[in-house]
């Protein structure tokens, strides 16, 4: 009778039934769905974006780079602007590239209710029918974001790319600047690859930067430096396919995948460099960082077999370099699978996390994807504590101040800032999962192809090739490992916990 029930309710609004899964899974991880009462206090004395004084902020020279051709490439539908990029070409082959980061710190200080919630949650969360934004949308979405055509102070990373993609001459400092295009992932890199016309805001834009397409193709080209060099030296081809849910009204009619494209490049290469450039100016500095680690993986045994299956020979020891080699052919030989097997080796590698170092600590781990030794997250602060962390120790370089955060501080903030952002992904899972199982409700006794994607103690899981859907396999599951490919039955459906069952054929 409960089971009849539940499907009744399922076929009324699924944004409003995603809504209410999504809060009750924040509240069981423990994070928290909504600001307290002291965190919407303080917001309401905000009424404007930090003053605007050059050369008075912090008694520094704060410089006015708002001439400069800014532009934020983010999702169509982003609104959070964290970051905006420009290019300016040398002598030479060398380009230089400035990454401007949105300063939250001016108005989100340290200790404030606002700052509790965001160190509490440590991450924005986001869900198919419900965002819960680290930090109010006011701030966010407004005051703290970088939106087009507005002046706004920020932090900006300057870095030399010469023509091998190397990197020299970080410097890093404050300034105020101006987003002057807001642009999207899908019809920038359409432009790009010569796919579509040249973006709307890019054309309205010209009349005041005649050169902003000459300085978005400069850009690209350049990250295209970094990524060669970065791949030489052994960071990962990794493809994968997000899925999200396509409403009709507030039904959910089908599952979307979505793909990286040369403007998700751009950013991906542009950020991974700044956030390098910044954990290796805070080592410069004798400072503190939180750095994000990739440790060398543990099952390296197990992305040795796969490569076999393939034909392949990997070494005995993880060596990303090879493992690089391995990806490239296989992405060649099998470009469709090449998601799948991608999917598989992130798996394999294991999960990243934060860890502390101490000022003139040498880095024993690296990002072993990225192919980075040090490496702190500094490009999100609106979204993502760490990053707003990395900024309030970046003013203490400035400023040549006292630390903001102690070393005992830093350590729990480290482990607190990796467990809670494990505890993000796995709402954001679980109510994708949700979402998936009310597209499936009417689907149970289909059969699917998939492979798996999870291997444990704690169950087996495979991810179905089309829809690209994740669930538990509950019967038949012996034998399984990562990797492998196999057919399934659908078998259950739990939309409240996000289950979906399948059993071997």
């Amino acid at each position: 009778m409960r089971q009849k029930q539940i499907n009744h309710w399922h076929r009324g609004d699924h944004r409003a039934i995603l809504r209410g899964i999504a809060r009750r899974a924040m509240l069981d991880r423990g994070l928290l769905p909504d600001f307290s009462p002291e965190a919407i206090a303080q917001l309401n004395t905000i009424d404007s974006p930090a003053k605007i004084g050059v050369g008075e902020v912090h008694d520094l020279r704060v410089r006015d780079l708002r001439g400069l051709p800014w532009a934020s490439i983010d999702n169509d539908d982003s609104r959070d602007l964290d970051q905006l990029t420009a290019a300016e070409r040398l002598d030479g082959a060398d380009v230089k590239i400035l990454v401007a980061i949105a300063d939250v710190d001016v108005l989100v200080k340290k200790g404030s209710a606002l700052d509790g919630h965001a160190s509490h949650n440590t991450t924005s969360v986001y869900t198919p029918a419900i965002i819960f934004p680290m930090l109010p949308e006011k701030l966010s979405a407004g005051l703290t974001s970088l939106n087009l055509d507005e002046d706004r102070l920020a932090i900006v990373i300057e870095m030399t790319v010469g023509a091998d993609g190397s990197v020299r001459a970080p410097d890093i400092y404050e300034a105020v600047v101006c987003n002057h295009a807001k642009l999207a992932y899908n019809s920038l890199a359409a432009w790009l690859e010569g796919r579509g016309p040249v973006p709307a805001p890019v054309a309205a834009a010209s009349g005041f930067f005649p050169l902003l397409e000459e300085n978005l193709r400069l850009q690209d080209e350049t990250a295209q430096r970094l990524k060669r060099l970065r791949h030489e030296h052994g960071a990962l081809s990794l493809q994968t396919i997000e899925a999200s849910p396509r409403f009709e009204a507030d039904v959910i009619i089908d599952l979307e995948a979505k793909a990286k494209n040369r403007a998700n490049d751009l950013i991906e290469d542009f950020m991974i460099a700044a956030n390098s450039m910044t954990s290796r100016y805070l080592a410069s500095k004798g400072l503190p960082s939180l750095r994000r680690v990739v440790r060398t993986p543990l099952r390296w045994n197990r992305i040795v077999e796969l490569a076999m299956e393939s034909g392949y020979s990997l070494p005995r020891l993880p060596d990303a370099v090879s493992l690089e080699h391995f990806l490239r052919e296989a992405q060649a030989k099998d470009p469709a699978r090449f998601p799948d097997l991608s999917l598989s080796v992130i798996k394999l590698l294991g999960p990243g996390e934060y860890v502390f170092s101490a000022p003139g600590e040498k880095f024993p781990d690296g990002h072993f994807s990225l192919a980075v030794k040090g490496y702190s997250h500094s490009t999100a602060p609106n979204r993502r504590f760490p990053d707003l962390i990395t900024q309030r120790l970046l003013k203490t370089a400035f400023l040549k101040a006292p630390g903001p955060y102690s070393i005992s501080e830093l350590e729990d903030l480290a482990r607190h800032c990796t467990e809670e952002e494990n505890a993000a992904k796995k709402v954001e899972r679980q109510v994708g999962k949700s979402a998936a199982a009310l597209l499936f409700e009417s689907r149970i006794g289909q059969r699917f192809d998939s492979i798996v994607t999870g291997a444990g103690p704690k169950g087996t899981w495979v991810r179905l090739l089309h829809p690209p859907v994740e669930g538990k396999v509950v019967a038949g599951y012996q034998g399984l490992d990562i990797g492998a490919r196999v057919q399934v039955r659908l078998v259950h459906v739990n939309v409240e916990a996000g289950f979906i069952d399948f059993e071997r054929i």
